[in-house]
This record gives C-alpha cells, structure tokens and sequence, in this order.
C-alpha cells in the first residue's frame, strides 16, 4: 500500500510505501516539540518527500525533528538514518494505529482520563454547526492536489 500525506499547508508532502511500528511517546521532548500530550509516530521505512523541504531542529544530541517553515506542521522524528513520521500527517491517519507507548512514567497526569472528559452539550451543537458552516478551510486537503488554498489564501 502507499501512504501518502503532508503538512497543514501542504508546502511540504510525502509517500511511503511501508510503514513500520507505530507508538505513543509522551516524553517532554515530543510534548514540547508538538504543542500537546506527546508524539504519535510511524517509522516510515522508505520515504520519498514529494514536495517541499522540511526545516530542522535539533532537539537533542541524537535526534532532529523535522517540521514545515510555512505552517510550522511537525513532521519527522530522525534519528541516525531512521525517520519517524507524524501519524496525524498521514492522509489516512486513522489508519494507523500505535501499538506500543513509550516513556509512561512522564506523562501529563490527565491523559489517562481523556476520556471521561464530558461530551460538547447536545443543545450546543446546533449553534456550533452554524458557526463552523461558515468557516472556509486553508488546509490542504487530505489527498493529493496541485491545486489548494495556501497560506494567506493563494492557491498554488
């Protein structure tokens, strides 16, 4: 199967033709590096990107992170010759389920009762629905395009 996906912006995508063993991480690094409660990552066994050149950084002395300049979407976790991908920047990301967590013991505390959390009231939904009806979407879609509302609204 080929997997195919990309940043929020789509300045940068990719394809990869096997996937390898997708997990949780919830070190202070990947909570920090993503803006939430850690990294969900695929090893993308032969990547080939497709548009676009990631931006790096180096978030420790054996790992760099690669990421969008135009969005600031988080893309890759490198280690060595190894590339680890984003499992939300996967077209089909629900596809991809983790099967193993990694680094537990640093965990936000709350993240083992997210669900429990209680649901968006019913009688919300309506206005909400309303509201998100008239919203307009600059994300790059969830295939592959030429075409698509870019940063700032111009279609590339």
């Amino acid at each position: 199967m080929t997997w195919t996906g990309g940043c929020q912006c789509g300045a940068i995508r990719f394809r990869v033709e096997t996937l390898g063993r997708a997990s949780l991480c919830h070190c202070r690094m990947c909570q920090k590096a993503s803006g939430s409660i850690g990294g969900a990552f695929v090893t993308a066994k032969d990547i080939v990107w497709t548009r676009g050149q990631l931006s790096h950084f180096r978030s420790s002395t054996d790992v760099q992170r690669g990421f969008c300049r135009e969005c600031g979407t988080p893309l890759t976790f490198e280690y060595k010759k190894s590339y680890d991908v984003s499992i939300a920047a996967f077209d089909h990301a629900a596809e991809i389920v983790p099967v193993i967590q990694m680094e537990r013991d640093v965990r936000l505390p709350w993240v083992d009762h997210i669900a429990e959390l209680p649901l968006h009231p019913e009688s919300e939904r309506p206005a909400v629905a309303a509201r998100l009806a008239t919203v307009r979407s600059l994300q790059h879609p969830d295939h592959e395009t030429d075409v698509w509302p870019a940063p700032g609204g111009k279609v590339k």
